[in-house]
This record gives C-alpha cells, sequence and structure tokens, in this order.
C-alpha cells in the first residue's frame, strides 16, 4: 500500500492565510476601522514611495560601480585619514545583510585593511540610505541629520579605539 504524502503548508502561506482571515473579520465585523486602516496605508505609502524610489535608485548605481577593488586600495595601511572618509562612505552605502558582508570584510582583513577601517565601516552600518525617507517622515528632518552626523563621528571614534586596542593586543 502506499502511503500518501502530506502536504505541509509553508510559513508564508500560513501568514497570507491568517492575514486574510483576519482582514475578512474586521470587513464584517468593523468595515470602518478596516477602510480607516487602508486609507492610511495607502496615504503613508504615497508619501514615502517617491523618497524610496531615490533611495533605491541611488543604492542601484553605488552598488554597481563600486567594486571592491577600490575599496582595498583606499583602505589599506597607507591610507591615512582619507581611509576614515573611504570606510564612513562605504559603510553608509553598501547594503547587503550582515552575513553576507562579513566574508567580504574578512577577505578584506587579509587583503591589509586596518581593523579601525572595519569597525567603522561596521559603525556606519546604522545609517542608511533607504530607511532615511521613513525617519524623515517619523522624526523630521533636523533630527535625522543630527543622529546620522553623530552616528559618523561616533564611528570613527570607535573605529580609532578598536584600531588601538587590535595593535596593543598583536604587538
Amino acid at each position: 500500500m502506499e502511503k500518501k504524502e502530506k502536504k505541509k503548508i509553508s510559513g508564508t502561506k500560513k501568514f497570507l492565510i491568517f492575514i486574510s482571515l483576519v482582514f475578512f473579520l474586521f470587513l464584517f465585523l468593523e468595515p470602518i476601522i478596516l477602510m480607516a486602516a487602508l486609507i492610511n496605508t495607502f496615504i503613508l505609502l504615497f508619501k514615502v514611495f517617491p523618497v524610496l524610489v531615490l533611495a533605491f535608485i541611488v543604492n542601484y548605481f553605488i552598488n554597481k560601480f563600486i567594486k571592491e577593488d577600490t575599496l582595498k586600495k583606499h583602505l589599506g595601511h597607507d591610507s591615512g585619514i582619507k581611509g576614515y572618509f573611504y570606510a564612513v562612505v562605504a559603510g553608509i552605502l553598501i547594503g547587503g545583510p550582515p552575513y553576507l558582508l562579513f566574508p567580504m570584510l574578512g577577505e578584506f582583513k587579509k587583503s591589509g585593511v586596518k581593523d579601525s577601517f572595519l569597525a567603522t565601516f561596521l559603525f556606519n552600518r546604522n545609517v542608511k540610505i533607504p530607511f532615511m525617507p521613513v525617519v524623515i517622515f517619523y522624526f523630521g528632518v533636523t533630527y535625522t541629520i543630527v543622529i546620522s552626523v553623530l552616528l559618523i563621528l561616533f564611528s570613527i571614534i570607535n573605529g580609532a579605539i578598536v584600531g588601538r586596542l587590535v595593535d596593543k593586543r598583536i604587538s
């Protein structure tokens, strides 16, 4: 006798089914709340969409034209102050999940990139262009500028401290 295999429903489909059930529940029980939520969602999307499109376009071109070899060249041991500048810019502009960036940073370290620049790079992942529209929308332009400048300044301080601590440990 053949056993029938049970088809498992993926987590994505389960989530979609759950949300659909909640949607229909609100449709019959509280249609006014559902409509208000949908209208507010579309208003927010309409406000944020143009800036998000611009952020995605900028990210696309940055990731297309900035290559790893260029970063290695400008983040080596002889780069000095300009190395911090490049580490800040690269940390802000290069996107992607950390599990993809760590192997790249490991290769940079093997290629001679200073630990201080790697730390500065990682710290600046907190300043993300794609999130700027949302941060500006919720907190305002002044807050966004101030927090971004502070993150950049502290990333340089953090990088310098990490560089000194790692250099002392090695020597």
